[in-house]
């Protein structure tokens, strides 16, 4: 014999008894699924950007004791035409070596009285050869002593620009010098898109520096290169100081150098999203215990503890997935692609269809763990004794 289930109406239109605590109600599951969301997107958008960051074939030539902070490296300037006179099998176009000189440093960038903090690289034109992903979306390359930069998609949101192409043009101060932005660069999502890009010899000016922060270059196995050529490289010019990683190696580092900021995110997220679901818990435990004696008439009717029990956690998912669904919308149109910076630059948050499959997951979970106390208060008393129940 099948049991007789409650009306889906019911449960539908139990929820209208008190709009002030279904609102609040709602509004308790929304922000719970998502805190959920924004701390799987920022996991997820920071480790696509430091995955996709770098290559295998790109060999990171760094000062000796700094291989887990380029900005703290420091190399001869002199060891960039050294290396590549002393190797052979480097990656080639039109007669030009992969090998880029590259100074790495964090400045503020004074723009409109405002000053952002964002990483600055000095490139020589070796380097688009090197980082073969990048390209220029908008304007023109930087041309060397005329004070000009090449921003990344990313960077042109931090420094406050709604489009990218509205950053062309425009005038910013690095350290009191004067620079124009003549292009903008996208590097297939990776952290290069966060960067700023300067003409290495203008930047050693502005910042008065003498040293590089890096060589990085790109092999060719095809013609022989390899990466045991430059680790015997470096171990035999002890003078010059150096120390050889890969760019997939270091950015690898970098990832786990910040899985504590993660997790603090993550465990800052539940802490807060444990808080309201416990909100969320009382209300609708304070919703179900008042309705005793309905709990009672109910069983009177005919109607098994079971179908009752149903037909409660139907009432609660229907809440809970109700904000599960805001909750969604809410990160797909406000918060997907929402850049965030960090020392390296800047990552975006990625709201994905895996996220957002795991946000209503969440929606639907709290519906049925919610109902669960509630639906046990009303139902373990007698029939009697709930039928006297006050409401």
């Amino acid at each position: 014999m099948t049991m007789k289930l409650l009306p889906i109406e019911y449960a539908t239109r139990n929820l209208g008894r008190s709009p002030s605590r279904l609102i609040l109600t709602v509004f308790g599951s929304s922000l719970v699924v998502l805190l959920i969301m924004i701390a799987a997107g920022f996991m997820v958008g920071m480790d696509a950007t430091l995955n996709v960051s770098g290559s295998d074939k790109n060999i990171m030539l760094l000062g000796a004791g700094s291989l887990e902070s380029v900005e703290r490296s420091e190399v001869k300037m002199e060891s960039s035409g050294i290396v590549s006179s002393s190797i052979k099998g480097y990656k080639t176009k039109a007669g030009v070596e992969g090998v880029s000189p590259e100074v790495h440093i964090q400045m503020p960038i004074d723009i409109q009285g405002e000053d952002r903090l964002l990483l600055i690289r000095g490139v020589e034109p070796e380097a688009f050869l090197v980082h073969d992903r990048v390209e220029v979306e908008h304007g023109s390359l930087p041309r060397a002593g005329h004070n000009e930069l090449l921003l990344g998609s990313l960077a042109t949101r931090t420094l406050g620009y709604g489009k990218p192409e509205d950053s062309l043009g425009k005038t910013i101060l690095l350290d009191n010098d004067s620079y124009v932005i003549t292009g903008v660069m996208i590097a297939g999502g990776g952290i290069i898109e966060g960067e700023i890009w300067a003409p290495l010899s203008d930047l050693l000016v502005t910042t008065q520096r003498d040293t590089l922060s890096c060589i990085v270059v790109a092999i060719d196995e095809k013609s022989g290169g390899s990466r045991s050529q430059l680790d015997g490289f470096v171990a035999s010019r002890v003078d010059l100081e150096l120390a050889a990683i890969s760019e997939r190696e270091y950015y690898a580092a970098l990832a786990e150098f910040y899985k504590p900021i993660q997790i603090m995110v993550v465990m800052t997220c539940l802490m807060i999203a444990i808080g309201g679901l416990l909100g969320g818990f009382n209300s609708t435990y304070a919703a179900f215990a008042s309705r005793v004696r309905e709990v009672g008439t109910l069983q009177t009717l005919g109607y098994k503890r079971s179908a009752i029990t149903f037909s409660l956690i139907q009432e609660s998912i229907l809440t809970a997935s109700t904000g599960a669904i805001i909750a969604s919308i809410i990160a797909l149109v406000a918060l997907d692609g929402y850049t965030i910076r960090f020392s390296m630059g800047t990552f975006k948050l990625l709201m994905t269809t895996e996220i957002v499959s795991l946000g209503i997951a969440s929606g639907l979970a709290l519906g049925v763990i919610g109902a669960i106390a509630p639906a046990i208060r009303c139902l373990r008393l007698p029939i009697p004794e709930s039928l006297r129940a006050s409401e």
